[in-house]
This record gives C-alpha cells, structure tokens and sequence, in this order.
C-alpha cells in the first residue's frame, strides 16, 4: 500500500524571501504548486490527503473545495498554532467540506494525544525534525503504526535496508529507479509506505526567488514535477494498492 500525502505550506515558512514578493504573492505560489499536483494526480486517476497548515486554511476555501470535489483528502497540518485555533478551524473547515477531519501532522509531543483525541481526530501523522543539512539521516527505527489512546499513530516510513527514511528530500533527490526498489521492499516489510511531499517543492526557485539552499533547490520545481508523474505512472504500472490516510488509518 502507497499512501500518498503532500504538505501544503507557504514557501516563506522554510525559506527567507529576498525576491520581495507579497504575502499574497507567497499564497499564489502554493495554490499553482497545489493545482500541479492535482493535475498529475488525476491524470494517474490516484486519490490522496493534503495536509494543510492551519494557520493558511481560512485563506484556501477554493482550493480546499477542489480538492474535495476530485475526492481527495483535507487533513491538518501543524507548525504552531494553538488547540484553541486549531478547535475553530476545525469547525469551520468542516461545516465548508461537510466531512469530518481526521487527521493531523505534527512533530512528536507537539500535543497531548488526550488533547488531540478530544478535538475528534482519528489518526496522527508523526513527522520528524528535517532542520539538518544532511537529508539522509537515519532514524531509529519505531513501530510504522501503533494504536493508542483511541488514535492511529504513523511514524515515517524508513527503508527496511539502507534505513533511509521517505521525507520529502529523499524523493526529490534519490534516483527514481532506487527509490522505486526502496518502497517495494518496504512494503514487503511492513505493508504500506507512507510518502509525502511539500508544495513548495514545486516552485521555480529560478523565478521565485527565496535563500535557499542548494541540495533543497536541486531536482525542485517543474523537474520534480515530471518525477513526481514518473512516480505515480510506475505504481499504476506495477499494480501498487494505494489509499488515502483516513481510508487506511482508523
């Protein structure tokens, strides 16, 4: 099983602006990066969750319509907002879609699993500091997913033999035939992969121009595109199962 996920999160959130560009400017980026990944998605006839930062939800009622409408997933995405923020946005993100959000992504002990049981979650995505400089980095190796508290639990996915674990710099910089072998063992191994990206992955750092460094400018933007669709034809070619997080995790 492929679980297929991507982060929706403003590009001035990792990266320093030095092009000047508008805070409506930033969101416009995310959009175009989102609907891009859209298009590939749909194209591949492949459904997935869209983890979005909270605090850029009220901003994305057309864009969270869209990708409700072509049956995708909206799940929560969590840099530092507060349960109360997160307990109204909730809501009203909710009454928007009509459906129920069930999951959240976040770093470990960001909250109380109490907390997040309380605000009607079913599953949490655990996500693990990516601040290093190295994009390699071996992680020790946790349970893929555990029941508690009521909750569905995910850690990353990290590869059964190298222990590379699947964030989203691996993906963009690993060579698509490796990576490929990574996830069919994997899956052998523990049943699922779960896979994510972010949008602002997708930009065009040659136009946008943001203080980034090279290894997270490498293979982005329109390249990482066109691997992404490589992707997504390989696992329709292959015949990989693949599903949206609250269809696996409850």
């Amino acid at each position: 099983m492929v679980l297929l996920t991507f982060n929706i999160i403003n590009p001035d959130w990792a990266f320093k602006n030095i092009g000047g560009l508008r805070n409506q400017d930033l969101l416009e980026i995310t959009i175009q990066n989102t609907k891009a990944v859209l298009r590939s998605l749909e194209s591949k006839e492949i459904r997935a969750t869209f983890f979005i930062e909270i605090s850029l939800i009220p901003q994305l009622d057309t864009l969270i319509k869209k990708i409700i409408d072509e049956g995708h997933e909206i799940s929560f995405y969590h840099i530092d907002s507060s349960l109360e923020e997160i307990e109204r946005i909730k809501k009203n993100t909710e009454e928007l879609i009509e459906k129920q959000i069930r999951g959240i992504r976040m770093k470990e002990n960001a909250f109380d699993l109490n907390e997040i049981l309380h605000l009607r979650f079913t599953y949490v995505s655990l996500i693990e500091e990516t601040s290093f400089a190295f994009p390699f980095k071996r992680f020790e190796r946790k349970a893929p997913i555990i029941e508690k508290n009521g909750l569905s639990i995910l850690h990353e996915s990290i590869s059964r033999y190298s222990q590379i674990p699947y964030n989203d710099f691996i993906f963009q910089i690993m060579p698509l035939s490796y990576y490929e072998k990574m996830v069919v063992e994997t899956i052998k191994k523990d049943d699922f992969v779960l896979f994510y990206l972010n949008s602002w992955q997708f930009t065009d750092f040659d136009k946008d121009k943001f203080e980034i460094s090279f290894f997270k400018k490498y293979n982005s933007g329109q390249k990482l595109q066109d691997k992404l669709e490589a992707f997504l034809t390989w696992i329709n070619e292959a015949e990989l199962a693949h599903s949206r997080m609250k269809d696996f995790a409850f």
